[in-house]
C-alpha cells in the first residue's frame, strides 16, 4: 500500500538498488542502510512498516541488529542470508525474525513476501484499532494475563510484555479459542498464510519465544500447552 515504509539493510549496494527499484515500483517508500548502527537510527527516525535485514554486515551481524530493533518495533523483519543451515534459520526466528530468505533470490518473490507480510499486518491493524466498534470481547482477561486487542497490548501480572507481530498473532489465535487444539499446520496457515513455504518449525520456535515472555515458568507452561502428537491449545483458567 502506498505510503508504507520499508527499510533495507544490506552492505551490498547492488542488492539495495535492485530491491529499492522493485519495491518503489509497488508504491512503497524505501529507505536503505549499509551498516547496522545506521539502520538502528533509521528505525527510530522512520518507524518502518517492514525491515529487510542482511545477516552479514560490516559493523555488526544482522542477528544483533534484530535483537536491538525488536525492542523498538514489532514490524515484520525479513532476513536475507547466504547461509542455508537450519541453525541459522531457527536462530533468526528465535530472536524475532518473521521470515528467512536465502541468497540468491528472486526480487519478484521477495516483493510478494513483503506484500503478504504487510497485508496480514494491515488486516490485523484494521481488526484491533476500530475503537468505535469496541466491545468487551476486545479485551481478553485471564488470571495473570490480559490481552487488549484494541491497543495490541499484552500484560502479564499488570506489566506490559513486548511481543513480536507473529508472537502476538499466535497468542490471539489461541486465546480467542480456549481449549481448542490447533495443529502446527493450522497455526502456520492462520498466521503465516502464503508468506512462507511450509517450514512448520517456525511455529514451534515462536511458541517457545512466546512462552518465555508470558509464562511464569516457560518449561512448565500454564497458558500455552503442548499436546504431544496433536498440537497446542490455550488454557487460561487452570481448570484442566
Amino acid at each position: 500500500m502506498a505510503g508504507e515504509t520499508i527499510l533495507i539493510i544490506d552492505d551490498d549496494e547492488d542488492i539495495r538498488s535492485i530491491l529499492q527499484l522493485y519495491l518503489s515500483k509497488e508504491g512503497y517508500s524505501v529507505t536503505v542502510a549499509g551498516l547496522g548502527n545506521t539502520a538502528i537510527k533509521l528505525v527510530d527516525l522512520h518507524r518502518p512498516n517492514l525491515i529487510i535485514l542482511d545477516v552479514l554486515l560490516p559493523d555488526m551481524d544482522g542477528y544483533e541488529v534484530c535483537r536491538i530493533v525488536r525492542q523498538r518495533t514489532s514490524a515484520p523483519i525479513l532476513f536475507l542470508s547466504s547461509k542455508e543451515d537450519d541453525f541459522d534459520k531457527i536462530l533468526a526466528h528465535r530472536i524475532g525474525g518473521d521470515d528467512y530468505i536465502t541468497k540468491p533470490f528472486s526480487p519478484a518473490v521477495l516483493v510478494a513476501k513483503v506484500q503478504a507480510h504487510l497485508r496480514r499486518n494491515r488486516n490485523i491493524s484494521h481488526q484491533v484499532f476500530k475503537l468505535d466498534e469496541w466491545t468487551e470481547d476486545s479485551v481478553l482477561v485471564f488470571p495473570g494475563l490480559t490481552i487488549d486487542k484494541n491497543s495490541c497490548v499484552v500484560k502479564v501480572n499488570k506489566k506490559t510484555v513486548p511481543l513480536s507481530a507473529k508472537e502476538y498473532q499466535l497468542l490471539c489465535l489461541l486465546a480467542e479459542n480456549p481449549n481448542r487444539v490447533f495443529t502446527v499446520e493450522q497455526m502456520f496457515e492462520r498466521v503465516w498464510g502464503e508468506e512462507s513455504l511450509g517450514d512448520y518449525r517456525t511455529v514451534m520456535v515462536h511458541i517457545s519465544n512466546l512462552r518465555k515472555k508470558i509464562e511464569p515458568h516457560p518449561t512448565e507452561p500454564i497458558y500455552v500447552l503442548t499436546l504431544r502428537g496433536m498440537g497446542y491449545k490455550f488454557t487460561g483458567f487452570f481448570d484442566d
